[in-house]
């Protein structure tokens, strides 16, 4: 499913403009962004599942072409563990 997809879905349960659902949209992951941003960033969306900032630290890597070993910097990354409710829907 794209944007789109879900913006005219979103559009059509809820009975509102397709403007209007892009707005909640942009809305949403503006909003879950800014709270990954935050130094323990971590957003919970009960039955639905929660979003978290990890820490991956620096490592080697091999390069799959040559096999040569590469160096892999830190960095933070986004994990997403399911809620009970999405897991039992799936």
């Amino acid at each position: 499913m794209t944007r789109t997809d879900l913006i005219n879905k979103i559009a059509e349960d809820a009975g509102i403009t397709k403007t209007a659902a892009a707005k909640a949209i942009s809305a949403l992951t503006d909003g879950i962004t800014d709270a990954l941003k935050e130094k323990d960033g971590k957003v919970v969306l009960i039955g639905f599942g929660t979003f978290s900032k990890v820490h991956r630290e620096a490592r080697t890597g091999r390069n799959p072409q040559t096999g040569k070993a590469i160096k892999i910097a830190a960095r933070n990354v986004v994990k997403f563990s399911p809620g009970k409710k999405l897991k039992e829907s799936i």
